[in-house]
C-alpha cells in the first residue's frame, strides 16, 4: 500500500496504474494546461510535470510509494531534484510537440562601435567572434561511446552539499553546483575523454561575421544573427545580438530623425546677412543664406528640411537639419568714437534714462569668478544651512 497518493491524484490515475496509463494521463494534462494554451495555469502545469517526473521513473516511484513526497525531496540529496517543467515536456514530446518550446542555448551580446557617418550612409563591418562549436571528433559525446558515468563527486545529483558551522550548535547547509560535472550529474571517464575537446563536448572556434549597418539605424539598435551563438549538445544554438554603439560627433548631434548643429556667426552677419557652407555626413556641401534684412539673434534656431538622418527602412526620406546660431560679439573698443556715432545712427535708438540728484553713480568693473574672495564667499553661502541648496528658484504666484 502506498503512503500517499497526491501525485497519482494530480495525474488522475490509480496507484496501480501502469507506465502506459501514466504516460497517457500526462500527455493529456500537459497539452491541456501548457502555458502557451493556458497562461494562468502555470502552477498546475508545474505540478503535473513534477508528478510525471517521479511516477515515470521506476526508482523514484518506488521511493515515493514507500515514503511519499518528503522521501523524494530528501532522497539522499537534501533537496528537491525536480527538472524544469518545460524540459520534461520537451523530453516527452521529443521537441516536436505542437506547443513545445524550443530548448535553446544562451544568447551572446556584442557591442559594435559605429560613427554617425556609418549610421547615415550605411556600412558593412566584419566582426571576429569566439564561439563554442560541437566537437566533430567525438560528435559532442565528449569521449568514447558508453564512457559516460555517474559523477563520483556529487553521486549524480549535479549538486554538492556543504555543512558550515555558523555558531554554537548552529549549522548552515549550502548547496552548490558540482565543480566536477558542472551540474550535469554525469561525466566522461578521464581515460576515455576525447583528445580534441578533453571531454568538454565543444571546442572554441573563431568566427567572422559580416554586420550590415543600414542607413538610419540608431545608437543602441540591435542586429540579430539567429543561431550563431554557442553550440551545446542537444540544444539549439542561441543567437548573437550585435548592439550598435555610436561615437560622439564633433559637429552634429542626433535627435531621432533630426540632426542638430551649432554655427558661429559674426555680429555683422547676424545684422546684415550671411552665406555659409555646411559639409554633410555624406561629403556634400550645403550653401545656406540668410534673408535680406533679417536679424539673427543669439540662440536662434533655423532648419533645412530633408537634410537630417535617413529614416530607417525608408532611406530616401530624411529628417531635418536644425542649426542653432551663436552670435560672436566683437572685442572691447573695436571702433573709434567717431565710427560708434555713425553706427548708432543706423541702429534703433537706445533707451533714455532720467537722471536725478539722489542717484548714486557707480563704476562697472570686470568680474572674475575665479577670484579667491568670490570662491570663499560662494562656498560659505552654499554650506549655509539657511541658504538655498540647488540655486535660486523663481517665486510662483
Amino acid at each position: 500500500m502506498v503512503k500517499e497518493t497526491q501525485y497519482y491524484d494530480i495525474l488522475g490515475v490509480k496507484p496501480s496504474a501502469s507506465p502506459e496509463e501514466i504516460k497517457k494521463a500526462y500527455r493529456k494534462l500537459a497539452l491541456k494546461y501548457h502555458p502557451d494554451k493556458n497562461p494562468d495555469e502555470g502552477e498546475k502545469f508545474k505540478l503535473i510535470s513534477q508528478a510525471y517526473e517521479v511516477l515515470s521513473d521506476p526508482k523514484k516511484r518506488d521511493i515515493y510509494d514507500q515514503g511519499g513526497e518528503q522521501a523524494i525531496k530528501e532522497g539522499g540529496s537534501g533537496s528537491p531534484s525536480f527538472s524544469s517543467p518545460m524540459d520534461i515536456f520537451d523530453m516527452f514530446f521529443g521537441g516536436g510537440g505542437r506547443m513545445a518550446r524550443e530548448r535553446r542555448g544562451k544568447n551572446v551580446v556584442h557591442q559594435l562601435s559605429v560613427t554617425l557617418e556609418d549610421l547615415y550612409n550605411g556600412i558593412t563591418k566584419k566582426l571576429a567572434l569566439q564561439k563554442n562549436i560541437i566537437c566533430e571528433k567525438c560528435e559532442g559525446i565528449g569521449g568514447k561511446k558508453g564512457s559516460v558515468e555517474k559523477c563520483p563527486l556529487c553521486k549524480g545529483r549535479g549538486m554538492q552539499i556543504h555543512i558550515q558551522q555558523i555558531g554554537p550548535g548552529m549549522v548552515q547547509q549550502i548547496q552548490t553546483v558540482c565543480i566536477e560535472c558542472k551540474g550535469q550529474g554525469e561525466r566522461i571517464n578521464p581515460k576515455d575523454r576525447c583528445e580534441s575537446c578533453n571531454g568538454a563536448k565543444v571546442i572554441r572556434e573563431k568566427k567572422i561575421i559580416e554586420v550590415h549597418v543600414e542607413k538610419g539605424m540608431k545608437d543602441g539598435q540591435k542586429i540579430l544573427f539567429h543561431g550563431e551563438g554557442d553550440q551545446e549538445p542537444e540544444l539549439e544554438p542561441g543567437d548573437v545580438i550585435i548592439v550598435l554603439d555610436q561615437k560622439d560627433h564633433s559637429v552634429f548631434q542626433r535627435r531621432g530623425h533630426d540632426l542638430i548643429m551649432k554655427m558661429k556667426i559674426q555680429l555683422s552677419e547676424a545684422l546684415c546677412g550671411f552665406k555659409k557652407t555646411i559639409k554633410t555626413l555624406d561629403d556634400r556641401v550645403l550653401l545656406i543664406t540668410s534673408k535680406s534684412g533679417e536679424v539673427i539673434k543669439h540662440g536662434d534656431l533655423k532648419c533645412v528640411r530633408n537634410e537630417g538622418m535617413p529614416i530607417y527602412k525608408a532611406p530616401l526620406e530624411k529628417g531635418m537639419l536644425i542649426i542653432q546660431f551663436l552670435v560672436v560679439f566683437p572685442e572691447k573698443h573695436w571702433l573709434s568714437q567717431e565710427k560708434l556715432s555713425q553706427l548708432e545712427a543706423l541702429l534703433p535708438p537706445r533707451q533714455k534714462v532720467r537722471i536725478t540728484e539722489d542717484m548714486d553713480q557707480v563704476e562697472l568693473k570686470e568680474f572674475n569668478p575665479n577670484e579667491q574672495n568670490w570662491r570663499q564667499h560662494r562656498e560659505a553661502y552654499e554650506e549655509d544651512d539657511d541658504g538655498p541648496r540647488a540655486g535660486v528658484q523663481c517665486q510662483t504666484a
